[in-house]
């Protein structure tokens, strides 16, 4: 049983530190809330929404004063918004209205955002899959709290091309719809290879449709901490005593987790779910996964040995925060946003870190290409070259990796774009320039690996 104590012990980090809950999520099923009728489908949405989430905002306030303990956002997921759309939606207007629904619903009751405008894709595509996935630009456009998520393969069945390819044309559309503000639509939308049903972090939230009628899903982070107790260790430590010490610091930051997602599933009478243990950096200095990997030895994220940093770390936050919780789940990594982290865009700036040495960080963290601001003039072809190559890491090493790249219209390399809040700012990195129409054009899928078939 925790108890206020071990809350207690970890008020430094709290205040000198960073040490946050990055948001609790409330996971909400629409399954029943399916009709034939858009319009009758969109009231039972909201009522729904309502009826579950109308004290979240009010209870994780009351906890986050009881306890002293940061909780940065309240969010909402629902099921994939594609199947509870499937019986109603004829075009992808009728998408957008409840795009639009669940906006509105998340006004009211007060969240961040709200994810589940979502399809899952990976093996092939339904008529309501294809509907809503063109109807992402328009609802991006419409709506401010609602984020998209599409998952196009899995190391189970493959990779999605005909999906992939047709990512890369929305997220050139939606760049371009929202382009009056920066193509900010686009950081509200990620495309996955192997999503959880379970994720709280946005933009990639939504709820599985194994998942209870609601539950409660926490997200914990703290790179400031676990920055600050590398910091203090003696020059030349070990990879020993440096193991062991991230290890520790990681049970700290998730026993405050567990908490909180204890006292809000009380209040809310909604079960507890799982803590993602995702170490989620912010704009905010010192509260950054770049910096602990220069804290572990490098001069700049992206030096040779940045891969094998960030594989020790994102190892030991698992080792530690799962002695910690009942269930994790999630993401469960260090995440490696660009424009989130102020290390990540110092590096990008002193020219350490390209999109292929981010690539490569991919295969061993948490969750893919994440908030990268690339030139306005990329064809869609090459986004989605660059959807399928990260979709292919997940697939063959059985992990989860995603693409959330923002294509900024009318800018280019050498320029900046700020998105503000949590979102941060980022500096236009240069995309490869050569071609790959030709494969993203092929269609079909790509198959499983061999490694898949283990039934």
């Amino acid at each position: 049983m925790i108890n206020v104590s071990e809350v207690l012990e970890t008020n430094k980090m709290i205040d000198q530190e960073h040490l946050d809950v990055r948001t609790i999520t409330m996971g909400i099923s629409l399954l029943d809330c399916s009709t034939e009728s858009v319009l009758q489908t969109c009231q039972n949405i909201y009522d729904k929404i309502l009826r579950y989430a109308s004290s979240l905002v009010r209870t994780g306030e009351a906890i986050s004063q009881e306890y002293g303990i940061p909780i940065v956002n309240k969010r909402i997921s629902v099921t994939p918004v594609a199947i509870v759309g499937a019986s109603c939606c004829k075009t992808t207007h009728d998408f957008v209205k409840i795009a639009r629904t669940l906006d509105r619903a998340a006004q009211d009751v007060g969240v961040n955002f709200i994810g589940g405008y979502s399809a899952t894709v990976q093996k092939g595509m339904t008529r309501a899959d294809e509907l809503l996935i063109r109807s992402i630009p328009e609802a991006m456009k419409r709506t401010e709290l609602v984020c998209s998520s599409v998952n196009v393969g899995s190391t189970k069945t493959g990779i999605n091309m005909d999906a992939v390819r047709l990512m890369g044309d929305v997220i050139k559309e939606t760049a371009m719809t929202t382009k009056d503000s920066d193509s900010l639509g686009c950081a509200k939308l990620v495309v996955f290879c192997n999503a959880p049903d379970d994720n709280p972090f946005m933009a990639g939230a939504f709820h599985g449709v194994s998942e209870a009628e609601a539950i409660i899903n926490v997200g914990v982070s703290g790179p400031g901490v676990v920055k600050h107790v590398l910091e203090s260790l003696p020059e030349g430590t070990n990879f020993e005593v440096l193991c062991e010490t991230i290890k520790k610091t990681a049970f700290k930051i998730t026993r405050v987790g567990q908490l909180v997602a204890q006292e809000a599933s009380r209040r809310l009478g909604v079960p507890f779910g799982i803590i993602d243990l995702s170490l989620a950096p912010t704009p905010a200095i010192g509260d950054s996964v770049a910096d602990i990997l220069q804290a572990i030895g490098l001069e700049r994220t992206g030096a040779p040995g940045t891969t094998a940093a960030l594989a020790l770390l994102n190892d030991q936050v698992k080792k530690g925060g799962v002695m910690a919780s009942s269930y994790v789940g999630g993401l469960s990594g260090a995440f490696i946003p660009v424009s989130e982290d102020q290390g990540m865009i110092d590096a990008v700036n002193a020219g350490a870190l390209t999109i292929e040495k981010l690539e490569a960080m991919t295969c061993v963290c948490s969750v893919g290409l994440d908030m990268i601001a690339i030139p306005g003039d990329t064809p869609a072809t090459t986004i989605a070259g660059i959807i399928a190559d990260e979709a292919a890491i997940g697939m063959v090493n059985q992990k989860t990796t995603a693409v959330r790249v923002i294509p900024v219209i009318g800018k280019g390399v050498g320029e900046v774009v700020e998105f503000g809040g949590l979102l941060g700012y980022a500096p236009i990195m240069p995309v490869n320039r050569f071609a790959c129409d030709i494969f993203v054009n092929r269609g079909g899928r790509i198959p499983a690996p061999i490694h898949s078939f283990k039934n």
